[in-house]
């Protein structure tokens, strides 16, 4: 390698990468006035100093604070330094009425995620009559469920979209099955957390069995924790037809069971709270 040249080490998840970008005449700029300061990589954990070092072609090593300093067999080029973290990637699933929604909206905000959910994304896909969503279409028009293949390929091709690949993303509600989660896995996708909400179960059929929907503004109420303002909107309130503990607790049994198929993939990433 010349003189001239120059590495800049790319941190990512699990490894570094060394490739030629930095010209040597640019001026190194510190980020960080502690040079004693080091930031931890989120899923490595190996220390990395913030500081910006050059290594000369005479041996000596510099900082933008610091004075040259003499080094022994030193390589005959620069090196600059910086620290580059590969997008976050989420999973996370909850029971009904666990208050996943609201998480999911915390969560894409505070990390600039894209949120996709793959109910959502199956509801875009047909009224975009893309490729997927017909082949989709034709098994909801039938009343029978949508095979995982189509449902898999849709959420992957979702996943590599630049905006994904750019941001992170954090998947709501899915995998709900060992073999969706294995064909994940299939195409090279994996998160860097699962995370499960956990609520007991009397907790979530209290608030499932409360919830109330006003018909004219779509809002949603709880006759215990989040009632009507007034008698008028009270009166107006329905309820979903599987808004009732029997069915809640059909819905609760099979979440249940999805949660525990996929957790075998996940076991070693997931994080319960």
């Amino acid at each position: 390698m010349g003189s001239n040249s120059c590495l800049n080490f790319a941190i990512t998840h699990h490894c570094v990468y060394l490739s030629p970008s930095f010209s040597p005449k640019s001026k190194l700029h510190n980020p960080n006035p502690n040079h004693n300061q080091f930031l931890l990589s989120r899923s490595s954990f190996i220390p990395i100093a913030t500081s910006s070092f050059a290594l000369h072609s005479n041996h000596t090593l510099s900082h933008p604070r610091s004075k040259k300093l003499p080094l022994r067999n030193a390589p005959n080029f620069y090196v600059a330094a910086s620290a580059k973290a590969e997008p976050l990637k989420v999973m996370i699933s909850g029971a009904p009425a666990s208050g996943k929604g609201t998480q999911c909206e915390l969560i894409t905000q505070k990390y600039g995620l894209v949120h996709i959910a793959a109910g959502d994304l199956l509801r875009v896909e047909v009224a975009a009559a893309s490729e997927n969503g017909k082949r989709a279409k034709e098994y909801m028009e039938k009343g029978e469920l949508v095979p995982d293949e189509i449902v898999v390929m849709m959420v992957k091709e979702r996943l590599l979209q630049p905006d994904s690949q750019e941001k992170g993303w954090l998947l709501d509600g899915y995998p709900r099955s060992s073999s969706q989660a294995a064909a994940l896995e299939d195409f090279g996708i994996h998160p860097d957390i699962f995370i499960l909400l956990e609520v007991p179960e009397d907790n979530l059929v209290e608030r499932v069995v409360g919830r109330r929907l006003d018909p004219l503004t779509g809002k949603i109420y709880h006759l215990k924790y989040s009632p009507p303002e007034s008698e008028e909107i009270a009166s107006r309130l329905t309820q979903r037809f599987d808004d009732t503990e029997e069915r809640v607790k059909l819905r609760l049994h099979t979440h249940h069971q999805n949660v525990e198929a996929v957790l075998s993939t996940y076991k070693d990433i997931t994080v319960k709270v």
